[in-house]
């Protein structure tokens, strides 16, 4: 990797996870592939602005946070965006879908159709299938109505799909078990808008494609990039955003790649020792994972 390409985040396409670079240049991520990089530049993470315009002032931004924009950037972002209802009159056709990230963590949401299952991938599903079909608002209608009806989310935080990833049942069946059932709840209740077509349950699994069978179990994560800090490690699955490396002396250990935005990257500092960006090990505790 050339010193100074700035990165934009990790991409799924039908072939699999890339990672993109400023100018439209990419990194196809391949399990066993050397994932090396360290903090070049100025040492300072900078907004990556909104829908395609650079932020205007070149902003900085906290090492930590996931979104990577200031603030005034980050308005603009959400304003044009689908979750925040702004553009009823979108044309696009929609999907509502049920996704599922480990035992009872179901929640429902909604993609456009163009994107197949792009979405899904992005969240990290391990298992998802389809509900139903139609005009944005019909989809959210609907969407608004199985959360209240199922009791499931439309947003589960990062950190809760990371803790369970390995202790997930290693049988598709046993994966897809509470995906069906919830479908079937679903598509029995009434109310739903007559121009949403209700779809069969046809559960997807990612498990494989994710590569978590083969994966070791998660030792801890990155917090946040900085100064003078890299990571070298092979890799060894990826689910949603999130790289799971294997760092040597730190076992396998879980990049957020939306932590790499608005940085520029360079090659790991030689002799670095594998990892030296702030990282937080698992503690296990009954019951929970932190």
């Amino acid at each position: 990797m050339a010193c100074g390409w700035t990165c934009s985040g990790l991409r799924w396409t039908p072939g699999g996870p890339v990672l993109v670079w400023g100018g439209g240049r990419r990194s196809v991520l391949v399990r066993g592939r050397r994932i090396a990089f360290g903090v070049a530049g100025d040492g300072v993470r900078r907004c990556v602005g909104a829908r395609g315009h650079a932020c205007p002032v070149r902003a900085a931004v906290p090492a930590r946070g996931t979104g990577a924009r200031c603030a005034q950037c980050a308005r603009l972002d959400r304003a044009h965006s689908v979750a925040a209802d702004t553009f009823a009159g979108d044309p696009r056709l929609y999907r509502v879908y049920l996704a599922w990230f480990g035992p009872d963590m179901v929640k429902v949401g909604i993609t456009a159709v163009e994107r197949g299952p792009a979405r899904l991938l992005e969240q990290g599903a391990v298992c998802f299938s389809w509900l139903g079909t139609g005009p944005l608002m019909a989809a959210r209608r609907t969407e608004e109505l199985l959360r209240a009806a199922l009791a499931v989310p439309d947003r589960i935080p990062y950190a809760r799909k990371r803790a369970v990833r390995a202790g997930l049942p290693g049988e598709r069946a046993e994966r897809a078990a509470q995906v069906r059932e919830l479908h079937a709840r679903a598509v029995a209740l009434e109310g739903w808008p007559e121009s949403l077509v209700r779809e069969p349950c046809r559960p997807v699994d990612h498990f494989t494609v994710f590569g978590l069978g083969d994966a070791p179990p998660a030792a801890g994560a990155v917090l946040g990039l900085r100064a003078g800090g890299s990571v070298d490690g092979e890799l060894v699955a990826a689910a949603g955003p999130d790289l799971h490396l294997a760092v040597p002396g730190r076992g396998a250990v879980v990049l957020d790649t939306r932590l790499m935005t608005g940085w520029e990257l360079g090659p790991a500092v030689a002799g670095s020792g594998g990892l030296t960006f702030p990282w937080r090990e698992f503690r296990v505790v009954p019951d929970a994972l932190f």
